[in-house]
């Protein structure tokens, strides 16, 4: 396997890893109305927006793992509403009403960009998402692509980044703790990490 920057071309492989690894790190296929539905919010528009900041681990055909990141999160957000947006909503239309499942509470958030954004993260203006099919897991692949990111963050001049995980996957949190993401205080099942980690 082998580390790389991602290109246009990895969008399916990436898609497939997102919806793969989506349900607290295991399957989501068929969980909502659309497969897509899940990568549209967490893998398209970082590929699209920031697509220097996404690397892959290749298994010499394709991507099995990633990590993406945007540097500032509410200039994210906001081109996430203007130019992502309107490329995926006549696909995935906004819940008339609040939402009342798991699937339009997906539908919610991919119409609600600015939910990223908020005041207790301001001090780690970066944030990543990293994930991996299982045969590249347990590899060391996931700090692999971390370390990747966070000097690509450093070399912008960023000195901290955060994430966000599902409460219910407690190997995920089990692994950013021992990389040494710490807690943000008072927001729950986020962390944060400086940019000059050693991982």
């Amino acid at each position: 396997m082998l580390l790389r920057r991602a290109c246009g071309s990895d969008r399916d492989a990436l898609y497939e890893i997102c919806v793969r690894t989506a349900e607290s790190g295991g399957d989501a296929r068929g969980l909502y109305c659309d497969d897509d539905l899940v990568p549209d919010i967490y893998a398209g528009p970082y590929l699209e927006l920031e697509p220097d900041l996404a690397f892959v681990v290749d298994d010499g055909g394709r991507a099995v793992g990633y990590v993406l990141g945007a540097r500032d999160t509410p200039a994210f957000a906001a081109a996430f509403r203007e130019r992502w947006l309107p490329r995926v909503a006549g696909r995935h239309p906004e819940p008339p009403s609040a939402p009342s499942t798991p699937a339009e509470a997906m539908l919610a958030s991919l119409h609600d960009p600015e939910r990223m954004v908020r005041p207790e993260l301001a001090p780690y203006p970066a944030h990543l998402h990293v994930d991996l099919l299982p045969q590249a897991q347990g590899q060391g692949w996931g700090r692999v692509l971390i370390r990747t990111l966070l000097a690509e963050l450093r070399g912008h001049g960023i000195a901290a980044a955060h994430l966000t995980h599902a409460p219910e996957n407690v190997n995920a949190a089990a692994f950013y703790a021992r990389l040494g993401f710490r807690e943000v205080p008072r927001l729950p099942y986020s962390l944060w990490i400086p940019t000059d980690a050693r991982l």
